[in-house]
């Protein structure tokens, strides 16, 4: 409950995500929000033919979905991330051993990393999709650059296995959202939250439903 008019009837905003990252960019910002975490079965594995672009924006619709049938009322946001690197698509490494065969495909290396974000607005279920892009370049890394860097284990958790908030000065963005590759594309949730009430601000959004 607030006592601000103006907070009190902009709608609840959750976040379907168990992301640190996530959570983190969205607090930075000044955006008032809950975390419902979607079940496991809301982030499944890749489908079989399906490119960056459409797996992205499956997962992030369904983990929205997933979430959205404890929000009565409010807006749920859903994102996926992952990085593409010469067609191969890579989401977070299941061990030390998968990081370094995701920063060895990309050391040297263009790649793209890509988020699906989704608005489920409840109780209309009303839902819009967006995809976000964001560009790198990745110096060629040597042996021991590569296992410093496994070394600290700040590759859990993130989309190609690596996280650009931990300030590597061996990649940097070429084009597109820093926010996006941390793990949620901010600009373009600003966007998407102003096409649903022009006068939405990080600030208005109310922590719990009136």
């Amino acid at each position: 409950m607030t006592d601000d008019p103006a907070i009190a009837h902009t709608p609840r905003l959750v976040l379907a995500s168990s992301s640190p990252q996530r959570r983190q960019l969205l607090m930075q910002k000044g955006y008032h929000f809950e975390v419902i975490a979607p079940s496991p079965a809301a982030e499944e594995d890749i489908l079989p033919g399906e490119s960056a672009d459409q797996l992205v924006l499956r997962l992030a619709r369904q983990k929205a979905e997933n979430v959205s049938g404890k929000v009565p009322r409010g807006i749920v946001v859903g994102c996926d991330t992952v990085a593409l690197c010469g067609g191969i698509i890579m989401g977070k490494p299941g061990s030390r051993e998968d990081a370094r065969r995701m920063l060895q495909l990309m050391s040297g290396q263009e790649h793209q990393v890509l988020s699906g974000l989704c608005l489920w607005q409840r109780p209309e279920d009303s839902v819009a999709c967006q995809l976000a892009t964001t560009s790198l370049v990745m110096e060629q890394l040597d042996d021991n650059q590569l296992e410093e860097y496994l070394d600290t284990n700040n590759w859990e958790g993130k989309a190609g296995g690596f996280g650009y908030q931990d300030n590597l000065d061996w990649i940097r963005i070429t084009e597109g959202s820093e926010a996006n590759v941390i793990g949620l594309p901010l600009e373009l949730l600003e966007e998407m939250l102003s096409a649903i009430q022009p006068s939405w601000t990080p600030g208005s959004s109310p922590a719990a439903p009136p």
